[in-house]
């Protein structure tokens, strides 16, 4: 039984698999497009709202220290991901990866873990971007009944309309084409990257550098329930509980780190690049670097233009440009920010589609959501049922409490493909590499233990929680995913120890 659990799906079967007729996505994305993508789903409400949160209580204007080191547990995974995402060209990111590496348990665990991270956050933006717009529609003078409203802090019976609105609307948008999705995200992408562009320019001109003293502001010992501080940092290495200081600024990277997630995203979309050992590596790194630089400039103009004390904590950047006497930037901003988090939710979406498809494909979900639509190519089944779950999910539930999750599920998959990265080194070193992580094992065990460090920074609450979805996971796998699974019901043993992979349909 053991051996059954972490049996490893060859390379070679994952590819053939796309090849099948029924199974098969349509190739249609270039470097260009999986760049946008994740530019299109990095750039949201971290940038517009985390800043002047973590700069106000934990980092002062060293948050553009916090970025880069947020950024820079990022960067390791991401080239940890973009070895996989080239040497093992198939859609469900690191579920995938994990299937060939680590066995099928593993694999099984990181895909219900995505489909969590991705449900939830897209049902998060989806909240947020509602917000947004119902403000802006009052600005307008028209308002929606309480009813159906946002329902964070809401009471009694009601539905957030204009979040299940949008879930359904990118779900259309998907079902018809992962091109379609490509092109109206480089539209958004480039209306959200104007609105960042301008606040770095603009603000620039209204920096004043005593605004800058303190620029790390001297730790200030606080009560533990006043910390943003894990108690899991407490209780394992008796630091106590502070704010600013060097600490102050890695407390901050673990919450910052929210701005980030979604790059690996791109790497679900690999099944459906032209040419993916070239173009992956680039469409992943290539967003987080221009993303990471668009995130430290942005920290410094807003920590210039306005001391940190005062910064505020729903809308820095808008608030920042109306204390300088400039309220058009404000309005300009808010538009920003609404337009921009549709992409995010869209991506969000793309991915959590693209994981299941992955997994009933294996037969580990049922076989039946692992056709694709005979005129778009797309996994129409899932996404749809996706959908319309998250629109529920995003129309009745308050989130704001369950949004960390996303990032513990995010952190957990970087330390899976970075431990991949080094068995499959091991275990298959005549694979063909496109892109070849430097220095393994060095950068992946680094990249493990920085994401191991910012999960560290988390809540214990959340803790609570991943384990029991990854627990609801486990029964789900032993009831279902193991007696269907394709590599497990027609492999063969032969004589000489070798195994065969599977064989034609299992209807």
């Amino acid at each position: 039984m053991s051996s059954s659990l972490f049996r490893t799906k060859k390379v070679e079967q994952s590819i053939l698999d796309t090849e099948e007729p029924e199974h098969a996505l349509k190739k249609s994305l270039s470097a260009l497009d999986l760049t946008v993508f994740g530019v299109g789903v990095i750039i949201g409400t971290g940038i517009f709202v985390l800043t002047g949160t973590v700069a106000k209580n934990n980092a002062g204007p060293a948050v553009a220290l916090s970025f880069v080191a947020a950024g820079v547990v990022c960067a390791l995974a991401a080239l940890c991901y973009a070895e996989f995402a080239s040497t093992v060209p198939v859609a469900g990111s690191a579920y995938t990866f994990s299937y060939a590496s680590l066995g099928e348990l593993p694999a099984w665990i990181i895909g219900w873990d995505l489909v969590l991270e991705f449900a939830l956050g897209t049902a998060v933006v989806a909240v947020g971007w509602s917000g947004y717009l119902a403000s802006l529609m009052d600005n307008a003078g028209w308002h929606l009944p309480d009813a159906l409203g946002t329902r964070d802090g809401a009471e009694g019976f009601g539905f957030d309309i204009l979040a299940a609105a949008l879930v359904l609307l990118l779900t259309a948008i998907l079902v018809v084409g992962t091109k379609l999705s490509a092109r109206v995200t480089s539209v958004v992408v480039a209306i959200k990257v104007t609105v960042v562009l301008t606040v770095i320019i603009a603000g620039a001109f209204f920096i004043e550098s005593k605004n800058y003293d303190p620029f790390v502001p001297k730790a200030q010992e606080v009560p533990a329930g006043d910390s943003l501080q894990s108690p899991l940092i407490q209780l394992m290495f008796g630091w106590a509980p502070s704010n600013f200081g060097v600490m102050g600024i890695f407390t901050a990277a673990s919450v910052v780190f929210f701005a980030f997630i979604g790059f690996d995203v791109v790497a679900t979309a690999a099944e459906e690049t032209r040419n993916p050992q070239r173009d992956m590596p680039r469409g992943i790194i290539g967003s987080l670097v221009i993303c990471t630089t668009l995130y430290v400039a942005v920290s410094i103009v807003v920590t210039g233009m306005q001391h940190y004390t005062d910064l505020s904590i729903t809308a820095p950047l808008a608030d920042a440009f109306k204390a300088t006497g400039h309220p058009w930037f404000a309005g300009f901003i808010s538009f920003g920010a609404a337009v921009g988090l549709t992409t995010v939710c869209m991506i969000l979406l793309l991915g959590q589609t693209r994981v299941f498809f992955a997994m009933s494909r294996d037969g580990l979900l049922p076989r039946f959501f692992s056709r694709v639509h005979p005129r778009f190519k797309t996994p129409h089944r899932p996404t749809i049922l996706l959908g319309v779950l998250i629109a529920i999910l995003a129309g009745f539930t308050p989130l704001s409490e369950l949004a960390e999750l996303v990032n513990i599920g995010t952190l957990f998959a970087f330390i899976v493909v970075a431990i991949g990265v080094i068995i499959l080194r091991r275990t298959r070193p005549d694979l063909h590499r496109a892109f070849r992580t430097p220095w393994v094992p060095f950068i992946p065990i680094l990249s493990v233990c920085a994401s191991l460090w910012l999960m560290l920074n988390l809540p214990a609450e959340t803790w609570l929680r991943f384990a029991g979805w990854m627990i609801v996971g486990s029964v789900v796998y032993f009831l279902y995913g193991r007696k269907h699974s394709r590599l497990g019901r027609h492999e063969e043993t032969v004589l000489d120890g070798t195994v065969r992979g599977p064989r034609g349909e299992d209807g």
